[in-house]
């Protein structure tokens, strides 16, 4: 990979949205070019002025006021459909099949001052009660207030959507993608040890939740670390258990602050990773792996085992 391959895939790598072939080629290429290097630093420097920004939410009662501000809406009655129809000055000229076909997307502004307006050649004040100068009556005003004020409301929808958790799939393969590019990296550990003791403390500061930590050396599965990772648009913990020659990553986090929803059946293998999900000790716990299911199940059970047996989590 050259510069010009890598350089547009700098901002994909700095978010973690490459896949892990992509991301091994972008790391090989920046360990052996300085200029890159400095490129992928001037991005993360951006990436985390970004994320430090402070969050402004709209004030409660935006839309009640808005709404407020608005005309009343004014039912006009029912008209003729050739007097609904939007004449322009001076188009007498034209066919009235060619003018109806040439406004009629006016017609949700149309009405009876429109027609009349039309019919008048646009001399004189326009009639059908409630309209303006242009002929355009209050209920096409109010119509027009009302489809902008729908548009503000699906901005808003779409502003809180991005806060809400990552759909099913996407979240899963968001997964896959972190444990595969731990693996590869070779920094999927950032502090080493069997100790609980000393991994959960490691957590303390760098996220805002406590995460359970417990070690099954005796059955098989024991702990040999953690690390902080980035996952559904939030900082999550990341215990590292191994299961003979495989690596188990599980992701700790509480429920509702990132992933899908709880309820959703949860896949039992992606790209060859067996997953499994389970809710403990108040936190939803994901693992990934590529040994087979059985071994999270068994990981699982134990689990459940300690916790039934008065495990601290601790």
């Amino acid at each position: 990979m050259n510069c010009d391959e890598a350089r547009p895939l700098v901002d994909a790598s700095i978010d973690h949205e490459l896949s892990a072939a992509d991301e091994w080629r972008v790391r090989e290429h920046l360990a052996g070019c300085a200029q890159c290097r400095q490129e992928a630093a001037n991005v993360q420097a951006i990436s985390r002025m970004t994320r430090a920004a402070p969050y402004h939410r709209a004030p409660e009662g935006l839309a009640a006021r808005i709404a407020a501000a608005l005309p009343p809406v004014q039912v006009q009655p029912a008209q003729d459909a050739s007097n609904t129809q939007y004449e322009a000055p001076g188009a007498a000229t034209a066919p009235p099949r060619a003018r109806s076909r040439g406004f009629r997307w006016l017609w949700p502004l149309s009405g009876t001052g429109a027609g009349a307006a039309g019919r008048g050649g646009g001399h004189g004040p326009a009639r059908g009660g409630g309209a303006d100068a242009l002929g355009v009556p209050s209920a096409g005003l109010a119509w027009l207030a009302g489809a902008v004020l729908i548009l503000c409301a699906l901005s808003v929808v779409a502003v809180l959507q991005l806060r809400k958790p990552a759909a099913d799939g996407a979240f899963v393969d968001e997964l896959v993608a972190s444990h595969v590019r731990a693996q590869i990296s070779g920094r999927d550990i950032d502090v080493i040890s069997t100790d609980r003791h000393t991994v959960k403390p490691w957590f303390n500061g760098r996220i805002d939740y406590a995460p359970p930590v417990e070690d099954f050396a005796a059955q098989g599965f024991p702990l040999v670390g953690g690390r902080l990772d980035y996952v559904g648009r939030e900082r999550v913990a990341v215990l590292v258990y191994r299961f003979r020659k495989h690596v188990i990553d599980v992701y700790v986090f509480p429920p509702g602050s990132t992933g899908p929803m709880v309820d959703a059946a949860a896949p039992r293998a992606s790209d060859g990773y067996a997953l499994a999900r389970w809710q403990a000790a108040g936190m939803t716990w994901w693992a990934v792996t590529d040994a087979g299911p059985d071994a999270l199940d068994g990981l699982h059970a134990a689990l459940e085992a300690r916790l039934a047996g008065g495990g601290s989590g601790g």
